[in-house]
């Protein structure tokens, strides 16, 4: 019998440190290509799609990916052969999922607020959604039908008008998206789906496509790698942007009452996405490291994407790391600001409690992440790269603006006027003042 070649997933010692941002994500970087470096590799490419529309995103798919990705509108007869060719099963997996993220935005969608400050004087807050989406479904590596899911669906319960999807060309399906993606969008009613990927597909979304009639959209988002996340920080200001998902990260704490087979599955199958991918445990317990550590040769050499695996498990941002106790392991998580956090404790209940920065949280051995990508109810799209320090995952109010409305009468109006007037001349505004005053002038 052959043994299975060993994963060499690192181990970083940090007991003893007094962690803080700089020592965690110097000691698991992630991975090697910055995302400033890709914003200078494709900055000539989102100014050629600027020039040229179609005519661009056409070139740089037969150049890069081998295949011409024409017509880049996909018609409707297209859509709907692929929803009718859908597996069954399939279809009822895709369902259920839908349903259950409809459920979830439905229940977080925001209610409208008023505010009478005074009698007369009101204020109110009212959400309204973003015009016009373009989404992103990723391909490549995989297959994301759920990515559809996880971008149309909020976009739909939010009220957004107009949505487009845009997903890349496929060698393997005659340079077209791939099926169960065009099956995906069909079934949620989208008609406007584009055949186009990467920074190109970004850059088309954020200046339109003249030669095909496609006009640009307000919002971009989805994940993608490295190149959409940084085409997307490039186009920020002539778009919006949900966040910059770039590749996958997953950080594990755990005690040692884990389990550490169902930690090493978890660890791989984040690692299956992407050589670049992040798969991190955080634990006090060496005797957990080592069985997660022998755990972890076999499960990734038995998977079906062993080479990636490997690649992203032994790349520097992958590791084991080693602190002092619970405290440290939950330091560690909020500095470093992962995508999905899984938490494997004896108390997590006050784990969670303590944790401040994660794109999504995962608790307990019967909630792997695995389960958010698909049919959990919560959204996959999530920040990567520490943004979770100050950004949030693809939901309901991604789609949304919160719009103030000001409605004061006469009695109202009057009865602050002369504070107003006294403000305004603090501030060397008279006229501010004078606006206020002149409506109450015989």
């Amino acid at each position: 019998m052959t043994e299975s070649p060993r994963v060499n997933l690192r181990r970083v010692d940090l007991r003893g440190q007094a962690l803080d941002s700089r020592l965690v994500n110097s000691s698991v970087p992630r991975a090697s290509v910055d995302i400033n470096q890709a914003i200078d590799q494709i900055s000539s490419l989102i100014q050629d799609v600027k020039t040229r529309g179609a005519d661009a995103v056409v070139a740089v798919t037969i150049e890069r990916d081998g295949v011409d990705p024409q017509p880049l509108k996909v018609g409707k007869s297209e859509l709907e052969a692929a929803l009718s060719a859908l597996e069954p099963k399939l279809r009822k997996a895709i369902e259920e999922s839908i349903s259950r993220v409809r459920k979830v935005s439905e229940a977080t969608m925001p209610r409208p607020v008023s505010v009478e400050l005074a009698a007369g004087a009101f204020v109110h807050q009212r959400y309204q959604p973003v015009d016009s989406v373009g989404l992103y479904v990723p391909g490549g590596k995989a297959v994301y039908p759920s990515s559809v899911i996880m971008n149309v669906v909020p976009a739909q319960v939010a009220g957004v008008p107009r949505l487009v999807v845009a997903s890349p060309a496929q060698k393997d399906f005659g340079g077209r998206p791939h099926p169960t993606v065009l099956a995906t969008a069909a079934l949620l009613g989208v008609d406007e789906v584009l055949c186009m990927g990467g920074p190109a597909a970004v850059a088309a979304f954020a200046f339109g496509l003249p030669q095909i009639d496609f006009e640009g959209v307000n919002l971009v988002t989805g994940p993608g790698n490295i190149y959409v996340a940084a085409a997307k920080r490039a186009l920020r200001g002539v778009i919006g942007i949900d966040s910059e998902a770039g590749t996958t990260e997953i950080l594990v704490i755990a005690d040692d009452s884990a389990d550490a087979r169902l930690i090493a599955y978890d660890l791989v199958s984040q690692a299956e996405h992407d050589e670049a991918a992040a798969s991190v445990l955080v634990t006090d317990s060496v005797e957990l490291a080592d069985r997660v550590s022998a755990e972890i040769s076999a499960i990734a050499s038995a998977t079906r994407h062993a080479e990636r695996v490997k690649t992203a498990l032994e790349g520097q941002q992958s590791a084991i790391v080693l602190v002092d106790n619970l405290d440290a392991s939950i330091a560690f998580a909020n500095h470093y600001a992962t995508e999905h956090l899984e938490i494997h404790t004896g108390h997590n209940a006050e784990t969670l409690e303590r944790i401040t920065n994660a794109g999504a949280i995962f608790v307990g051995k019967h909630s792997p992440v695995s389960l958010g990508d698909y049919m959990a109810g919560s959204n996959h799209v999530l920040p990567t790269g520490q943004q979770a320090k100050f950004g949030a995952g693809l939901g309901v109010l991604s789609f949304l603006r919160a719009q103030q409305v000001i409605d004061y009468d006469a009695d109202a109006l009057k009865a602050i006027g002369e504070l107003v007037d006294d403000f305004a001349k603090s501030e060397g505004l008279p006229a501010h003042g004078e606006a206020i005053t002149a409506r109450f002038r015989n």
